[in-house]
């Protein structure tokens, strides 16, 4: 086989990766949005009620952002490694490059970036995903990806993770990505009932909420924990070898339960050593009863100003002499 350009003929060009995630790009978006049309409303709330209603709306985005979004990250674990390894097969150019594997909850990415990019005339830049969700064949789209003929390093990498692997982890990662998947919407749907509560100024029961969702974050993290053990055939180029740890989503989404946990037990906590405080916090303090009290006292109700004038001192009123008939 001749070549073609400086390739061999049956390879397609490099598939270049997006430069963002835009289901990530897309919810982040909206709860921006919800937080800017809330910081334009932010100047009509009197008083110190202002910074805690700030501090809430806050807090309750950025822990309903962090267990939407991480549903559809790819970075649970991730691990890098640079080597010079073989680029295609049947093919004795090396390559120096980078090689990155990132595990999420509905698949693989496996990341090839040379250093430089261009070199043996080609850029060097992939990005392949190998999906195992529900609907998904996670040893078809590898079929897939040995036909389009994707770098050795690609290949070699994701065979790792197929079915018929001696490294035995498919089956183990897709059902724990089901599983934190599950209960990461049942901690969203918790969240919002939370939300709900809070707004009913039901303060105890949202408490209790948050808690529930802090306890469905944990579980998540757990089974993706359960899932996470070392590969029995290490990822392995000449003589470095490809390590992995936890990502970005899973610190986030720890961050989030732990910070659901506080606040949940803090509300709790409030609630039966100092109410009060707890009413401060959410705007539901003593100047609400004076409001009322001011009200019932208006001039639309006859009974309070016709008391006023009938109520006169003694001290004012006019003496009476009588004369004898």
């Amino acid at each position: 086989m001749t070549l073609w350009n400086g390739s061999y003929p049956f390879y397609p060009g490099a598939n270049a990766c997006f430069p963002f995630d835009t289901t990530r790009a897309v919810i982040v978006t909206i709860f921006l949005s919800m937080l800017a049309t809330s910081i334009i409303i932010l100047p009509g709330i009197r008083g110190r009620g202002r910074l805690f209603w700030f501090l809430r709306l806050v807090l309750g985005l950025f822990m309903g952002a962090v267990i939407l979004t991480v549903q559809f990250t790819r970075d649970w674990e991730t691990g890098w490694v640079q080597a010079n390894t073989s680029y295609k097969s049947f093919s004795p150019a090396q390559v120096n490059a980078d090689i990155g594997l990132h595990i999420g909850l509905a698949g693989v990415n496996v990341t090839l970036r040379g250093n430089p990019v261009q070199q043996i005339n080609e850029t060097i830049n992939y990005n392949e995903h190998f999906p195992w969700n529900f609907g998904a064949d996670y040893d078809h789209s590898y079929s897939q990806g040995l036909e389009k003929g994707l770098p050795s390093p690609i290949l070699y990498v994701a065979e790792k993770f197929t079915t018929q692997s001696p490294c035995a982890v498919h089956r183990q990662y897709r059902i724990a990505g089901h599983y934190v998947s599950l209960s990461l919407w049942l901690a969203f749907c918790t969240w919002l009932i939370s939300i709900l509560l809070f707004s009913m100024s039901v303060l105890l029961y949202g408490g209790h909420m948050l808690l529930l969702t802090a306890a469905l974050t944990f579980f998540s993290l757990i089974f993706f924990s359960t899932a996470r053990n070392p590969l029995k055939c290490p990822i392995q180029f000449g003589s470095v070898s490809l390590r992995t740890d936890y990502g970005e989503s899973f610190w986030l989404t720890l961050a989030a339960g732990l910070l659901c946990l506080l606040l949940g037990l803090g509300i709790v906590i409030l609630n039966s050593v100092q109410p009060e405080k707890l009413k401060l916090i959410f705007n539901l303090d003593k100047s609400s009863k004076e409001e009322m009290w001011d009200k019932s006292c208006l001039p639309a109700e006859p009974s309070c100003s016709a008391q006023d004038e009938l109520m006169v001192p003694l001290g004012e009123l006019c003496h009476v002499t009588a004369t004898k008939l």
